[in-house]
């Protein structure tokens, strides 16, 4: 059976559904980021204050939803209305922890999955070829298709267009194909039913005569926010820009240090170091602020940084690694969880989910219906995690999966979140959820080739 685990530690509200809210408003403790990201985050997620006044010496709980329209309905706060704020505390109150209800199941490992911007359409990418792309709107009715071209192992990435009419898609390769996903036909087979044109990251004018180009790989493949370029993460170290209408790469990038676009030039220096993880990382998710971010990482944890925090000499303090362990087929070892990092940086650190086998990715948890107060993440367990971002805790673990659920997605405005799984299995959970009974399935059976 599928089952949710809470913290045990949580205010009880009163308010909500048993076990599925998340805790807030519970009393100061030394578990709480003690930061500027906190006080924004409260701002954005917390109700008026004439909404929330207390009884005078009593324990200060979240406020019930019934309380709070009460008070709109009163006009406590003269406004008549609820702020976003307002919105957002009711709304966060409320996890999509109900389910799960599948969205589809094939027999390949689903490696990446996405909302679109508007919520509108949901792309899923397998390891067997297939990207497919959900019509939310139309019951998830499949939109497209895709059978991609040149897969080297597996779907690595995908990414949407702003506008919403291509589809770019990496593997282990150098070339990153894109799609004009706009089009009529519901089936895409590359170069045969449709074009997909090919992005070679490997022509470029650096002077890495070593570097043996066959064995480029991207890992990561974003979108610019207008649309004009790609932003690729590879495993040559690097970070590349894409310019999608010279159709060159047009900068490359050493990675592992912070590099600020503005100021770069070619051969340029990197503005600083960020550092804290005792191991590799697996995935990065911005705030949007161009202040904070946080990052999962292969020593079992997510952490949240500000980016104004780094050091500016730009060098690296080297981190404790156990040379005999690798993630991919071994636990970690317990005698390094207890470790910490002696020049850690991050502003607060989250534990409970597990980063093995592949490279398990996280977010922060969407402004509009949130104001950003949750991180999440999936977990090599089989299971969904969601963390207070102030407060650190754990309030809800959804486990469903009999494999990694390597990626996840919230939707940007309803309380719906999607997991994909090496288990082949998109599964859906929301609040509060239809009347059909939870999916029931039989795993897919693993192989023993463990590979991110």
């Amino acid at each position: 059976m599928s089952g949710i685990q809470t913290d045990s530690n949580a205010c009880n509200d009163g308010d909500a559904l048993s076990g599925t809210t998340a805790r807030q408003g519970c009393s100061k403790n030394s578990d709480y980021v003690d930061h500027d990201i906190a006080q924004l985050t409260n701002l954005r997620s917390g109700p008026h204050e004439l909404l929330s006044r207390g009884v005078p010496g009593g324990k200060k709980l979240p406020v019930s939803t019934l309380k709070m329209l009460v008070g709109r309905e009163g006009n406590y706060t003269g406004r008549g209305r609820f702020s976003l704020a307002d919105c957002c505390h009711v709304l966060s109150r409320y996890l999509p922890v109900n389910g799960p209800w599948w969205v589809d199941r094939m027999q390949s490992r689903a490696y990446v999955s996405q909302f679109s911007a508007d919520g509108s359409l949901f792309v899923a990418g397998f390891q067997q070829n297939h990207i497919r792309i959900y019509n939310v709107d139309k019951g998830w009715k499949i939109q497209k298709d895709i059978l991609a071209k040149s897969l080297r192992w597996t779907i690595t990435d995908t990414s949407l267009s702003p506008d919403q009419r291509f589809l770019v898609y990496s593997s282990l390769s150098s070339i990153v194909h894109i799609v004009n996903v706009g089009s009529a036909a519901t089936e895409s087979v590359a170069n045969i039913t449709e074009i997909h044109d090919g992005l070679d990251f490997s022509h470029d004018d650096y002077d890495d005569d070593d570097e043996d180009e066959d064995e480029l790989g991207i890992f990561s493949v974003k979108f610019s926010t207008d649309g004009r370029e790609l932003v690729a993460a590879s495993s040559d170290k690097s970070i590349y820009v894409y310019d999608l209408e010279a159709k060159r790469p047009s900068l490359r990038i050493p990675a592992h240090k912070v590099w600020d676009r503005r100021c770069f030039v070619t051969k340029g220096k990197a503005a600083g170091v960020l550092m804290g993880h005792l191991e590799g990382i697996t995935f990065i998710d911005s705030h949007g602020d161009g202040r904070y971010f946080i990052s999962n990482g292969k020593d079992q944890t997510t952490k949240l940084w500000d980016i104004r925090k780094m050091s500016s000499n730009a060098t690296c303090t080297p981190r404790l690694r156990f040379s005999d362990w690798d993630y991919r087929w071994m636990d970690y070892p317990t005698r390094a969880r207890a470790l910490k990092h002696l020049h850690d940086q991050s502003l607060a650190t989250y534990k409970g989910h597990s980063v093995l086998r592949t490279l398990i990715r996280c977010y922060f948890s969407p402004a509009y219906s949130t104001g950003q107060k949750y991180i999440y993440t999936g977990s090599s367990d089989g299971s969904l995690y969601i963390y207070d971002l102030v407060t650190r805790a754990l309030v809800a673990r959804r486990h469903h999966h009999k494999a990694p659920v390597r990626d996840c997605s919230w939707h940007p405005f309803y309380p719906m979140i999607i997991t994909s799984s090496w288990d082949g299995v998109i599964a859906r959970w929301e609040f509060p959820g239809s009347n059909e009974e939870p999916s029931r399935w039989e795993p897919i059976r693993e192989d023993h080739a463990f590979e991110d």
